[in-house]
């Protein structure tokens, strides 16, 4: 509760600058000076939770003698960002963090995270705008981007053939192929509606086209409720209700074994989800293959994003230059990020990341599709995020689990359970001193 405590009061002073910088661009003040190297070798902490990093982290150290960096995984996504503002409040905080780009944020008002401008101006040429704007504020850089995630659908290409499933295009072809699914095999689902994690229902929001938080001048304007997401709610509540779709959620023991055993067809996932499914569903490498996220309007492209992280310098560091150098190499450095294309199945942010040769290779647990980050590089321009994040994400997100939590468990209905969240959000920012409109 003190982290989560910590997360909503540091949003006040970050709104400032999301208000100014619209979450990316903008003048500000000027940055602090680039520090110094420490001189001699240096000792780096990471903390991250990217299966397989270590491997990436042993290649930065073989070629770097005298800056050693020890790779720990104390937690992950929002876990890791409450232990960040715990370990900061004590003064023991790591030099180099992995962080999601809709809690960056919460940590640069905290102070958490450094403001690395300085030390990245050579760093920041090798990003287009669009992958640049959720590390900027008030046009200062606090982390470099290490991958973006447009959702995509991640289907079983056995089981699609087995029961003569096409792969569809649109959300009614979707649901569509939900219901032959299950009439034929009434013991397979097509997916799971997931309310422990608001991840992918964020993304699926972002597709529609909404944005749940905007400004105007120093007002907020909080739109969780707002018709677009209604349609995305609506639309699995009726998945949900004709059966065709679970009701447990993702990354539990009983998900794992549906994953494996083949009683769930299709997982609505980021672009990072090969570097997952070795672990969730071991055997079934080989059955997945990759497609375009469904649209609401055939040969709509668009999609939204679920997850994507950049790579911070704490303000704890003592040697903040080191660690910005090695964020630095471990997101533009071709082989740095080819091994993490290997090892950690990542999209690549920097520009030039998307056009490495390892990109002509499929993942490793997909063997059967040669073409899959071809299929990826199609989509992720097509990949929408809400133009910022709000000053209380923790809030909407903890909104999630409990008013969808609620509505799966009693029957209750979707919308009902966006308007929870819609007032629990503008609520709490109400408490937090800004004027909502």
């Amino acid at each position: 509760m003190k982290s989560q405590r910590g997360l909503r009061l540091a949003a006040a002073a970050v709104a400032g600058a999301l208000l100014l910088a619209g979450c990316g661009s903008g003048g500000g003040t000027a940055a602090a000076p680039a520090p110094a190297p420490a001189g001699g070798k240096v000792d780096l902490t990471y903390w991250g939770w990217d299966p397989n990093m270590e491997k990436v982290v042993a290649k930065w150290n073989d070629a770097h003698p005298d800056i050693h960096v020890t790779l720990t995984n104390p937690a992950g996504g929002d876990q890791l960002v409450s232990k960040m503002i715990t370990a900061h409040q004590a003064g023991n905080g790591p030099d180099i963090a992995k962080v999601e780009y809709q809690s960056l944020p919460s940590l640069v008002s905290n102070g958490v995270v450094a403001d690395i401008t300085d030390a990245t101006k050579d760093t920041v040429g090798k990003f287009d705008d669009a992958t640049l704007r959720p590390v900027r504020f008030e046009g200062k850089v606090y982390g470099v981007p290490q991958d973006v995630a447009p959702l995509m659908l991640f289907y079983r290409q056995d089981l699609f053939q087995q029961y003569g499933i096409a792969v569809p295009k649109t959300w009614d072809e979707y649901a569509r192929a939900a219901a032959t699914l299950h009439q034929k095999a009434p013991t397979v689902t097509m997916t799971n509606f997931d309310a422990a994690d608001p991840g992918w229902f964020t993304g699926l929001a972002q597709q529609a086209g909404a944005d749940w938080w905007s400004s105007t001048g120093s007002t907020w304007h909080v739109d969780i409720n707002g018709a677009a997401t209604k349609k995305v709610a609506a639309y699995w509540e009726g998945l949900v209700a004709s059966g065709v779709v679970a009701k447990n959620p993702s990354f539990s023991p009983q998900w794992n074994k549906e994953m494996n055993d083949g009683t769930l067809a299709t997982w609505i996932s980021g672009a990072w989800a090969p570097a997952q499914l070795g672990g969730i569903a071991p055997s079934t490498q080989g059955r997945w293959a990759v497609a375009p996220l469904p649209a609401w309007t055939a040969g709509d492209p668009a999609t939204g994003i679920w997850g994507g992280s950049a790579t911070t310098v704490t303000s704890d560091s003592k040697h903040p230059a080191e660690a910005a150098q090695f964020a630095s190499w471990l997101n533009t450095d071709a082989d740095a990020v080819t091994e993490q294309v290997k090892q950690i199945n990542i999209y690549p942010a920097s520009t030039a990341g998307r056009s490495l040769p390892v990109l002509a290779n499929a993942p490793a647990f997909f063997p059967n599709q040669p073409d899959f980050y071809e299929i990826v590089k199609q989509v992720a321009p097509g990949a929408r995020s809400f133009s910022m994040w709000g000053p209380n994400v923790t809030v909407t997100f903890s909104g999630y689990t409990n008013a969808f939590g609620a509505a799966l468990q009693d029957g209750t209905p979707f919308a009902a359970a966006l308007d929870a969240m819609q007032d629990a959000t503008l609520s709490d920012i109400k408490k937090l001193g800004f004027t909502v409109s």
